[in-house]
């Protein structure tokens, strides 16, 4: 089992920042990609930002210049640092892996999601 933990949401006015931290734990080999979707209320989950094992980067378009992924602690923690927040960043964001795990001999892909952290930009 893989496990991801998001912390580092929060209440900030609009043109602040905040950084969310996710770390990835349990029956871990190898993370592929790991990265940063979004649900706001009524909408459907969208990516945000995402990061792979070679540090290629995709946004989208509405971060693009305010946000910034990364990967630490070994490649299993990623970041994401938001500046320049706006009302319309406004939702639940939520920390997402994908990789191999190993565990007792059987090895096998995961696609794992955590819990999510709110976020919440006031005008």
């Amino acid at each position: 089992q893989v496990q991801l933990v998001e912390s580092g949401g929060g209440l900030v006015q609009a043109g602040g920042s905040l950084r969310l931290s996710c770390a990835a734990s349990g029956s871990i080999l190898s993370i592929n990609a790991m990265g940063w979707y979004r649900q706001a209320p009524g909408k459907q989950r969208e990516l945000v930002a995402a990061i792979t094992n070679g540090g290629s980067t995709n946004y989208a378009e509405s971060v693009k210049g305010r946000f910034t992924v990364s990967r630490g602690g070994a490649g299993n923690t990623v970041y994401l640092q938001m500046n320049s927040l706006k009302p319309e960043d406004t939702a639940v964001y939520f920390c997402n892996a994908q990789g191999t795990y190993a565990n007792v001999g059987l090895l096998g892909p995961f696609h794992s999601w955590g819990p999510g952290t709110q976020v919440t930009v006031s005008s």
